[in-house]
């Protein structure tokens, strides 16, 4: 194994400090919202200790998130590149990439393009943008017709169907609901 791999921490709690940062905080201030002593947070911050169960889970309710967040994003690389893969559905063109909780979808179609089963979702929530053209999105109990610069979200469980009004592009995203309970 190379010297430079054993010089990289397992997890890397430097983020407490970006996130403590971020949300306008000193030490003092998560200590006492957090029950853990200053001590502790700053040789977190600095990589001079890990933490045990019960401190992330501690600090990650002063963040309102998780202990398995923290670790998460303590684990995590700071970023993950990926391609894009391409597909076709009822005339639209897509170019989707995919990450453990979210689908960004780009795509275009000719008007009169429709989708009437878009691909199996998960509980998830799907947000659809129209960048140009308009686009009808139909719902089991609505029709919303979108133009340029408008937006939606509704839950993608639902039965749902788009078609192109207008030659159009549109982002599609789909978020992964939070499954804690």
């Amino acid at each position: 194994m190379s010297p430079d791999i054993l010089a990289v921490p397992m997890f890397d709690f430097s983020v407490l400090r970006d996130m403590r940062k971020r949300s306008g905080m000193t030490l003092r201030d998560l200590s006492e919202s957090s029950g853990v002593s200053l001590a502790v947070i700053s040789k977190l911050e600095r990589n001079r200790s890990q933490a045990e169960v019960e401190t992330l889970y501690k600090l990650g309710r002063a963040f309102g998130m998780r202990a398995t967040d923290l670790l998460t994003l303590a684990e995590a690389p700071l970023s993950n590149k990926k391609r894009a893969d391409s597909y076709e559905s009822g005339g639209f063109h897509f170019q989707a990439v995919r990450y453990g909780n979210a689908i960004c979808m780009m795509g275009h179609a000719r008007r009169g393009a429709h989708i009437s089963k878009p691909e199996i979702h998960q509980d998830d929530h799907e947000i659809c943008w129209v960048l140009e053209g308009a686009v009808r999105l139909t719902l089991p109990r609505e029709t919303r017709d979108l133009g340029a610069g408008e937006s939606i979200q509704f839950d993608a469980i639902q039965e749902h169907a788009y078609e192109a009004l207008e030659d159009c592009r549109i982002m599609i995203v789909h978020i992964q609901k939070d499954k804690r309970f």
